[in-house]
């Protein structure tokens, strides 16, 4: 049930053919759908664009699709916009699914170069197509691994973006998945712990659990961060770990940790600074432990003098869509300006 009287917008569904995925190692479809929200009453011109990156095992039409006991984005953005509390924008969601669950938005031999196909490939096309965004007037804005990905683009391309939000958003490499690695590895142990076999014991499955996801989500982050480049190497995927004992391999866990937005702040704190608005959110009972990395990010913004703005929420990582009633309005009323 619609929880605004207000008219529903439009979903334009456009299919982007990518150059920047072919090739990908997991054999994933280059076409790729992306999901357009227009406001009720335009046509989009003009109007500001915002990017919805969604975290790991959706894809960006999943954020277009009936949703139960709550709003969908689109109904969330004609409450927003149809109540006055932030001026109207055009969002476009992008599938970017993959074999391994999910992504990270970061160019990858595995995954493919999300990273180029969002800013060279998906945005090109979707303001060519309504005349929406340009420079000073894009935004992007994810929750986890999209939250990750928002990080990422607002410190490596603040010349492309003007603002990005962060709803517990992956930081503090550490805490997060240092406590994951053990369990990783007893489950592979019963597959003789070799990535392959259990993957495809994995997708021959009638039913999955968490705990798959949990390993999937761990496989895919060691396709994002440190890609095997062997080609003997099934679809490249490693872990930063010895499959025996668990001790971290220095060489690869240091390639994970190069893309720790707690760690990459330090030196790119002046591009968020760049930036119209930069948002940063993350529950105090966050069961992955990103608390500490959105902290560490905050504190390092604050001793630098970047303005942004952070909050912490008495909730976990789990269903927090609400907390877009809050940076939804602000990147709008920013990207408006």
């Amino acid at each position: 049930m619609r929880r605004t009287s207000h008219p529903a917008g439009t979903i334009h569904r456009l299919t982007v053919e990518s150059k920047a995925i072919a090739g990908n190692r997991l054999g994933d479809p280059t076409a790729r759908l992306v999901d357009v929200y227009v406001p009720a009453g335009h046509t989009g011109e003009g109007l500001p664009l915002l990017v919805d990156l969604v975290g790991f095992t959706a894809g960006g039409p999943a954020h277009t699709a009936w949703k139960n006991f709550g709003e969908n984005v689109p109904e969330r953005l004609d409450r927003l916009i149809g109540d006055g509390k932030m001026p109207p924008v055009v969002v476009a969601f992008p599938d970017c699914f993959s074999r391994l669950g999910g992504n990270q938005y970061v160019n990858s031999p595995v995954l493919g170069n999300y990273e180029d196909f969002l800013i060279r490939e998906m945005v090109p096309t979707v303001e060519e197509k309504l005349n929406c965004g340009g420079a000073g007037r894009r935004g992007v804005f994810g929750k986890s691994s999209g939250g990750f990905g928002s990080l990422v683009h607002a410190m490596l391309h603040s010349d492309f973006w003007a603002a990005a939000a962060s709803h517990s958003g992956d930081a503090g490499f550490e805490n997060l998945y240092i406590p994951e690695f053990p369990g990783t590895l007893r489950t592979l142990a019963k597959f003789g712990s070799d990535i392959e076999t259990w993957l495809r014991a994995f997708e021959a499955k009638p039913k999955i659990d968490g705990k798959d996801t949990l390993v999937l989500m761990i496989l895919a982050q060691a396709a994002s961060f440190d890609p095997d480049d062997n080609a003997d190497t099934f679809l490249g995927l490693r872990l930063p770990v010895t499959m025996d004992t668990c001790e971290l391999i220095d060489e690869r866990w240091n390639n994970w940790l190069k893309w720790d937005p707690a760690r990459m702040v330090e030196t790119h704190a002046d591009a968020i600074g760049k930036l119209k608005a930069f948002y940063l959110d993350c529950g105090t009972e966050d069961q992955y432990n990103i608390l500490y990395g959105s902290r560490r990010i905050h504190k390092t913004l604050e001793q630098k003098g970047v303005a942004h703005r952070y909050e912490e929420f008495p909730d976990n990582h789990s269903s927090v869509d609400y907390r877009m009633d809050i940076s939804l309005p602000y990147l709008a009323e920013a990207l408006s300006r």
